[in-house]
């Protein structure tokens, strides 16, 4: 994973140039989504319900995104083993990035103090980053809760 340079992202402003792992093989680069708009979605861990849910959901929906020039990349800090699992399970027809070092967690902060069971813990917060054909953050939806999510974010793509 390479550093990405600058601060943190911010609705309006270009997003840093970045690399993560994919699955499929591989590091993927921001610039090779020149064109199409991008659906960057964070999750907590794979083969989690809310997780596998709001993926099956990007999942219904991708032939749709598609259609609007959109694609979509799931991310967390699993590992690319985990990822090709859960990837394959779900028949997601999307990648997912693997950022097991966090530093795309860090570039659009959401590492957040979580708690479960009364136990504080620095964990993923469900977000979504929506950027554009030319790599412009247009939306962004944080503490995410999964039912209608995947279908407002493709409103907002059908939008650009």
């Amino acid at each position: 994973m390479s550093k990405p340079s600058g601060g943190k992202v911010a609705v309006g402003k270009k997003v840093p140039a970045f690399s993560s792992l994919i699955t499929g093989g591989g590091s993927w680069k921001a610039s090779e989504a020149a064109g199409k708009n991008v659906v960057l979605y964070f999750y907590p861990r794979d083969n989690t319900p809310g997780c596998t849910t709001e993926g099956e959901a990007f999942r219904d929906l991708a032939a749709q995104f598609n259609k609007a020039n959109t694609m979509i990349l799931g991310v967390s800090t699993d590992s690319i083993a985990s990822h090709e699992k859960f990837k394959a399970k779900y028949r997601f027809p999307f990648e997912l990035l693997s950022d097991e070092e966090q530093a795309l967690c860090q570039l659009f902060d959401v590492i957040k103090e979580k708690s479960l069971y009364g136990r504080k813990f620095m964990g993923v917060e469900r977000s979504t980053f929506l950027i554009d054909a030319s790599g412009v953050l247009r939306q962004e939806w944080r503490k995410v809760k999964v039912p209608g999510h995947a279908e407002a974010v493709l409103a907002a793509a059908r939008a650009l």
